[in-house]
């Protein structure tokens, strides 16, 4: 049963949910060009960021949900969330001479400082 109802959220809530929206899809969008760009010549490292694209995505869906249902592990979703948003954007950035890796990685970035902000949000 989800939350979802706004009037219950917070103005820090709500930002941190669309941070973590908007980062969930760029993560997706930017593993679909990895892949498009790259093809059958994905090295390790290749494959790897992607995993770790997949992952920061993954945990900005579960950061969301923990959010719109009031979870009490709310706070610690968050700051985990923050932690891979934070190694997925430096990972993006070391491509920084293409850019939709930058844009990956400042949407990472934009949520992992919302998220740092939901440390302290009582659930």
């Amino acid at each position: 049963m989800m939350m979802m109802m706004t009037e219950t959220m917070t103005a820090e809530m709500q930002t941190c949910i669309e941070a973590c929206m908007d980062c969930h899809k760029m993560c997706m969008e930017t593993m679909t060009y990895c892949m498009a760009k790259d093809g059958k010549h994905m090295d390790s490292n290749m494959m790897s960021m992607m995993s770790m694209m997949r992952d920061c995505s993954e945990m900005c869906m579960m950061c969301m949900n923990m959010m719109m249902s009031g979870s009490e592990f709310m706070g610690r979703t968050c700051m985990l969330c923050a932690e891979m948003c934070d190694r997925c954007a430096m990972a993006c950035e070391m491509m920084s001479d293409d850019a939709k890796m930058m844009q990956c990685a400042a949407a990472c970035r934009k949520c992992a400082e919302s998220c740092r902000s939901m440390q302290m949000m009582p659930a």
